[in-house]
């Protein structure tokens, strides 16, 4: 039995982050990023073939600095919180995501992860099972669409990414600072994409960083779905959710191999990061040898975390995330 809240104290000597470790990340990511980018315009010149394989390594850096960015997000990655922020919002032109608006909906996931009465911001969308049977025709087919592979991991994140993030209409009962986020990003989005068809021309833009963006969108989406939904993941109402509990029951420990552990820069050690959002990325592993009982924590690997796509209903009876096709039965 792990004493979860002696592990949270204990987990705060990894807080410090290195900065010019940090710096070397930025660096090591970025860089190889700017470079396929080329790489993937000449090859424009040899054949498209070569252009869609070089975007899958291009999607793979774009992801990492992705998680760069939510490292900024948490306070993480660097000592200053206005070092913090800056990197995250330039990050954010890259990768397409306003930083101040993603940064307060992922603080709310954060704070209602696997907590069944404070659902719908940050997360994926997860009826139970009642809820579920109360929709109408149309509420059922609407959300077995949503759930559905093709939605989930290609249409969603390619919504996300490109229109969600751009209009954020919804939260403006939250005051202007989301939208004026918002706005600013769109406009350095928009001069650096201006800039880049200049020199490189609208078509070979679009072919060229279209399916980077796509590809890292739907990794993206695929990395958050599978940290919360697998099969022995638990979920709680108010009266009995607890944080440390949430963050060991409620989030995976995505095993990766080592080469997709780097480039999703160890976000697979998610009950780790939600017990502790501070730590770097870096120093995720140190704490998995320092603390060898997480290891067993949720963990899931590649293999496994395959099947947790057919999941898609809580039901409370059993306890458990099932499949559409198990609700007769629960």
């Amino acid at each position: 039995m792990i004493d979860s809240q002696l592990l949270t104290r204990a987990l705060i000597r990894y807080h410090n982050p290195d900065p010019k470790r940090s710096i070397f990340e930025v660096a090591v990511t970025a860089g190889p990023l700017v470079v396929l980018w080329v790489l993937m315009w000449l090859s424009l010149s040899v054949g498209y073939w070569l252009t869609l394989l070089l975007a899958i390594p291009a999607a793979g850096f774009l992801v990492r600095l992705f998680l760069i960015q939510h490292d900024c997000g948490h306070g993480a990655f660097f000592i200053h919180r206005a070092t913090n922020n800056w990197v995250g919002r330039v990050l954010g032109v890259l990768t397409l995501t306003p930083f101040d608006y993603w940064k307060r909906n992922h603080a709310i996931h954060h704070a209602t992860a696997s907590n069944l009465d404070r659902r719908g911001i940050g997360d994926i969308d997860t009826l139970t099972v009642e809820e579920y049977r109360g929709k109408s025709w149309w509420g059922r087919l609407w959300y077995r669409l949503y759930r559905s592979a093709p939605v989930m991991f290609g249409i969603g994140p390619a919504y996300m990414f490109l229109i969600q993030h751009r209009w954020p209409v919804w939260q403006m009962r939250d005051g202007w600072r989301p939208w004026i986020s918002t706005m600013a990003t769109n406009a350095a989005i928009a001069l650096v994409v201006a800039v880049l068809m200049y020199f490189v021309g609208v078509g070979a833009f679009l072919k060229v960083h279209m399916p980077i963006m796509l590809l890292a969108a739907s990794m993206g989406v695929w990395l958050f779905y599978v940290q919360h939904q697998y099969e022995s993941v638990q979920w709680a109402r108010d009266g009995t959710w607890e944080h440390q509990r949430a963050a060991l029951a409620g989030s995976s420990f995505y095993d990766l191999p080592g080469v997709l552990r780097w480039f999703t820069a160890n976000i697979g050690i998610h009950h780790v990061h939600h017990l502790n959002s501070r730590i770097p990325y870096y120093r995720l592993p140190q704490v998995l040898q320092d603390h060898p009982e997480l290891k067993t924590v949720g963990r899931l690997t590649l293999r496994q975390s395959l099947s947790s796509i057919r999941l898609a209903l809580w039901c409370e009876q059993r306890g458990k995330l099932i499949p559409f096709r198990e609700k007769r039965n629960s």
